[in-house]
């Protein structure tokens, strides 16, 4: 079957999958005593990572879905990174221990818009509440056009050993379009910086779908970033969702790309990492050099899928601090409320801001296995996975009897209860790991998902 015809029967909306149940089905039902609970039960050797999430940007880009906003003034970025100190020694008083951690990632937004010493002061508790282990690391995201220099200071001071550059394209064209002015010579200076300070893990971030972009346009990107010499890059399908983030509607739906041009732009990346690169495909939407730890854990089976995509982190409890941030604890998953005043308001009075969320049950932690499992892997051994959560296999077994047509089409590759997604399924691994989500609802007349392709 030829791409338009696959592209014809499977794009549709679904979720990406870094998490299930996903967050659409959380509900308010947990809440700061629920998570309490769940904290003060956590048992002392599971490792932790930790999430920070800072909802400020200097600049608002149009295609953005993260849950951010432009703040300028020193103040209220102030007055944050307080709360989330708050909110973090609450966090740790309740473990009554210093936990220990394998990862601390800080994202957003942008988290360089709070001032260095509030970075700097942040990390400092982390390493006074918490046990860092030797290896952790510590990961930051980072905008090239905004990075002064006493924030490229505090990196170090930080102990961060992993950076995340938005590249998303380098056409001047597409990024007028999307309101994201940021040249070659600026992201190369950052990178530049940033090796400068001895950090030489990497990450890039690139986009197709975006308004005025075009096959070769996206490729030329690609080979730009090439440049970069980053040692992972990621490459996402832009999410027109402009029902959960209004100013997605200053980009005109008709200026996108179609369903094939999506598909086509995806390839022309990948070809040029490759085949031009080097770079070695990992799950969906990932790409790493054959030597980054990525790769390894993609060839031996140990890569994990979060929040923050595809990671080596296998730490089975995340702790999300600040606005928005989810948490998952080994019952459950927990959320923030997004909005920065809501948020600031809890944590003021003494609590903590969790506002929804959802307890896992044996069904739940069986089919999450399964699609994070298909998402990493591409193959499932589904009786092992059941055999593995001491469960019967017959829920994945009759989901997996979906999965027929896409083995006609040549996408899934099936014997027994063994499956496994073919190359030519790669960019179809989210249907697929979708048959085994009991709570999605194709029907649904709001959609809330991204295009599948």
């Amino acid at each position: 079957m030829n791409s338009a015809d696959l592209i014809t029967r499977y794009d549709g909306r679904v979720p990406r999958y870094t998490s299930y149940p996903t967050a659409p089905h959380f509900t308010p039902a947990i809440g700061p005593e629920r998570y309490l609970d769940w904290l003060r039960t956590l048992a002392e050797d599971v490792p932790v990572s930790l999430y920070v999430h800072v909802p400020f940007c200097d600049r608002l880009c149009l295609y953005c879905g993260c849950n951010t906003g432009v703040v300028r003034q020193e103040a209220p970025r102030r007055a944050y990174a307080a709360l989330l100190e708050r909110e973090l020694r609450l966090i740790a008083d309740t473990i009554g221990r210093r936990q220990r951690v394998s990862t601390v990632h800080l994202g957003g937004g942008t988290p360089t818009t709070l001032p260095a010493d509030c970075l700097t002061g942040l990390m400092d508790l982390v390493r006074a509440e918490f046990v860092l282990s030797p290896d952790a690391e510590i990961a930051i995201e980072l905008d090239p056009t905004a990075l002064a220099s006493d924030r490229l200071e505090a990196l170090v001071d930080m102990g961060v050993t992993r950076v995340s550059l938005g590249v998303q394209d380098l056409d001047p064209s597409v990024q007028a379009a999307i309101g994201r002015i940021q040249s070659y010579e600026t992201t190369l200076a950052c990178v530049r910086a940033v090796r400068g300070l001895g950090i030489d893990a990497i990450n890039l971030d690139l986009i197709y779908g975006l308004p005025r972009q075009t096959e070769t346009s996206v490729a030329e990107t690609a080979r730009s970033a090439l440049r970069l010499q980053a040692g992972r890059v990621a490459v996402f399908g832009y999410a027109h969702v402009p029902w959960m983030k209004r100013h997605q509607s200053l980009i005109p739906e008709e200026s996108l790309p179609g369903p094939q041009a999506r598909f086509d732009q995806r390839a022309a990346i990948g070809r040029v990492l490759e085949e031009e690169g080097g770079y070695l495909p990992v799950g969906l939407d990932h790409y790493a050099r054959p030597d980054d730890a990525l790769a390894h854990a993609a060839r031996s089976r140990r890569l994990h899928r979060s929040f923050q995509g595809y990671t080596t982190d296998a730490a089975p409890a995340l702790i999300g601090i600040g606005a928005s941030a989810i948490g998952c604890l080994p019952q459950g998953y927990v959320q923030n409320a997004s909005a920065v005043p809501a948020y600031s308001a809890a944590i003021r009075a003494g609590g903590l801001a969790t506002v929804r969320g959802i307890a896992l049950s044996s069904d739940d932690r069986l089919r999450r296995a399964a699609i994070e499992t298909v998402m990493c892997d591409l193959q499932a051994d589904l009786p092992a996975l059941a055999r593995a959560h001491h469960a019967d296999p017959a829920p994945l077994l009759a989901a997996a009897a979906a999965l027929e047509r896409f083995e006609t089409d040549g996408l899934v590759q099936r014997e027994g209860g063994f499956l496994r997604v073919t190359e030519a399924g790669r960019p179809f691994v989210r249907n697929v790991a979708a048959v085994f989500d009991a709570y999605l609802n194709h029907d649904e007349a709001t959609p809330r998902h991204a295009q599948a392709v």
